[in-house]
């Protein structure tokens, strides 16, 4: 069975977008040993999955130029990576890679977890997270505490019914402040 992963960036207070829906704040604290980690993870192989705006948001960025001159390992792991975007408002997806499931997300994902194949990883997309959460379909959880407080934004678990226990399976902490760490249902 494939493994979903939900490979998330979250300020200290806990927001995974700040008030304005904006996500630039988890991308200000480079450094050569968090810039090796991020390349080496979009290098992986895997199925990006999004929901309709974090797709907007990455396909606005990650074909363009200044995208693969900033961070060429990482645009090109991005570019070149198969992708799913639910959203049942979108025409077409254009972004390289793409495939578009107008469907329930959690039925399509636990078709593709049955499925042969690379991991699924969801990166951002907030309410598929908090969707797929409560459907006990996210097998592991990394998460990205970046050293910021934003005060007031999203959480990541906004719609989550009931207590979902979690065990940290690893940790990782970097000079730029960020500490990842990953978790399991306990």
């Amino acid at each position: 069975m494939r493994k979903l992963i939900a490979f998330e960036n979250v300020s200290l207070d806990g927001y995974f977008v700040d008030a304005h829906g904006d996500m630039s704040w988890a991308h200000q604290q480079a450094d050569p040993e968090w810039n090796e980690f991020t390349a080496r993870n979009a290098g992986g192989e895997g199925v990006l999955l999004f929901g309709r705006v974090t797709y907007d948001m990455m396909a606005s960025f990650w074909p363009t130029p200044a995208a693969a001159e900033r961070m060429p390992e990482v645009a090109a792991g991005m570019n070149g990576m198969p992708k799913v975007v639910f959203s049942r408002k979108m025409d077409k997806a254009t972004w390289k890679n793409t495939t578009l499931v107008k469907t329930d997300p959690a039925a399509e994902v636990r078709k593709m977890k049955k499925e042969s194949g690379p991991g699924l990883v969801v990166m951002g997309s907030g309410t598929i997270v908090s969707l797929l959460t409560q459907a006990g379909l996210i097998d592991e959880y990394q998460l990205v505490v970046n050293p910021i407080v934003l005060g007031k934004g999203r959480t990541l678990f906004e719609g989550v019914k009931e207590k979902i226990g979690l065990k940290r399976t690893n940790a990782r902490t970097f000079g730029n402040g960020n500490v990842v760490l990953h978790y399991e249902r306990a």
